[in-house]
């Protein structure tokens, strides 16, 4: 049934049903569930049509989220689903793990007016199920096949992205990744209760049939060198990543059982695929029955819903034990006055300290990008004074060489790995175009 738009003002905003807390401690499945098609549209037509749509000015990938949610508010959802998936490679992972609180949805004209957000992700996402549902999405085609290859490190959104659009412009495309399955971040990083698996492996298996070939458990620089990689396609382009945790130090860090975010993330993920992996079997990496500390927050309304305990202002002094970890030391700290650049910097409370029991210490502190240059025996690949690769328009120092996502920015999100992927096949395009003429006029 079609909606007449701006019902804001008679329908309040009203996000899918979300899972008891206690339901979904149990197991891994995702906390929100979707919308019916009416519902779907309903939500939809609450939409303001605003002149200046602050929704998509504040996406990264510039999504056209004004006019698919008018399409869904008059039920069509076909051609809502088209315009959706026209601007982004993965708009149902979008819909499910981009922070919408601070990008389209916190920007939606109506919430800052008080009337509530636009449930922009929710619709994102029941648009691109529907479309699998019904076989909307069609398998990738290439328009024509050109005699130009390109070679994509890092299986993840960046590198996925760019690989869909480049195959679909007719060239073949080699990605090589050093995980056995790909994804990157996506099938390694992420839990199921955020992005169950199968979500990115059915967007995984499209690209494959598209003729895009995949190259696993294969590390550049380990088991291929860069410079193989560079003589075997017309271009390459570097999306592997921010794999590199940062370091934390105390005393007693070295001690067993303090373990990397990643590490534990990597482990819990395979599990739930049906992996055998000796370091959950062991407990090492199992979390069940243990008292867990995690050093550094991130999630935290869903977590504390479930019972985390939050200790905001907390520094690690030690970490205690003689052979496993059994504890931490912390101090509370306070918010000082602000420095040059404006941050507040965190001062320690005097005779704050106090010990928490702990048998498992997840270090959560963030990533940063692996020295690449060294990895790849690769001198003339430029870097920034953050160590990422420095890329002007996703062209990096050396010649055929691009690079975006995370070895670009940092560690950041998913939905600007997709705009990194996108904007560097763009440029690959151009520059395999620019050198196809060239050639050409030098026979003639």
């Amino acid at each position: 049934m079609t909606e007449r738009m701006l019902r804001f003002v008679t329908l309040e905003t009203e996000p899918p049903e979300k899972r008891e807390a206690g339901a979904r401690t149990g197991d891994f499945q995702e906390v929100y569930a979707g919308y019916a098609a009416a519902k779907a549209a309903e939500q939809a037509a609450r939409c303001s049509q605003c002149g200046v749509p602050f929704c998509q000015v504040h996406c990264p990938l510039q999504n056209n989220i004004p006019d698919w949610l008018k399409l869904t508010a008059e039920g069509r959802i076909e051609e809502a689903y088209e315009l959706s998936q026209s601007t982004n490679n993965m708009p149902e992972i979008c819909g499910r793990i981009c922070p919408q609180d601070r990008l389209c949805e916190g920007n939606c004209v109506i919430e800052t007016s008080g009337h509530g957000t636009v449930t922009i992700g929710a619709i994102e996402k029941h648009l691109t199920e529907t479309a699998w549902a019904n076989g909307w999405v069609k398998p990738l085609k290439p328009r024509r096949l050109l005699n130009a290859s390109v070679g994509i490190i890092g299986a993840g959104p960046a590198g996925l992205a760019a690989a869909e659009e480049l195959r679909r412009a007719g060239y073949r495309i080699a990605i090589y990744d050093r995980h056995d399955r790909a994804g990157g971040l996506l099938i390694y990083g992420i839990p199921n209760f955020k992005l169950e698996k199968e979500i990115v492996q059915r967007r995984i298996k499209r690209l494959e049939d598209g003729g895009i070939v995949f190259k696993l458990g294969v590390e550049i620089g380990r088991d291929m060198s860069f410079a193989d990689l560079r003589s075997s396609h017309d271009a390459v382009f570097v999306a592997a990543g921010a794999y590199r945790a940062k370091a934390m130090e105390a005393p007693g860090v070295g001690l067993k059982r303090i373990v990397a975010a990643l590490d534990y993330l990597i482990a819990s993920n395979r599990k739930g695929l049906g992996d055998d992996v000796p370091a959950f079997e062991s407990g090492a990496l199992d979390a069940k029955g243990k008292h867990v500390a995690v050093i550094g927050g991130g999630d935290t309304a869903n977590a504390e819903e479930e019972g985390i305990v939050f200790e905001w202002l907390t520094l690690p002094k030690a970490f205690l034990g003689k052979k496993n970890v059994e504890g931490v030391r912390l101090t509370r700290s306070r918010l000082g006055l602000p420095d040059a650049s404006g941050r507040k910097a965190p001062e320690e409370v005097k005779g704050s300290e106090f010990n928490l029991h702990a048998d498992l210490v997840i270090q959560a502190l963030g990533f940063d990008v692996e020295d690449l240059p060294a990895k790849f025996d690769a001198p003339g690949l430029g870097v920034t004074r953050w160590g990422t690769l420095a890329a002007d328009n996703s062209q990096t120092t050396m010649e055929g060489v691009f690079a975006g996502g995370d070895v670009t920015r940092g560690a950041s999100l998913v939905v600007w790995a997709i705009k990194d992927g996108r904007d560097a096949a763009a440029a690959i395009h151009k520059y395999l175009a620019a050198k196809t003429a060239m050639t050409r006029e030098a026979a003639e």
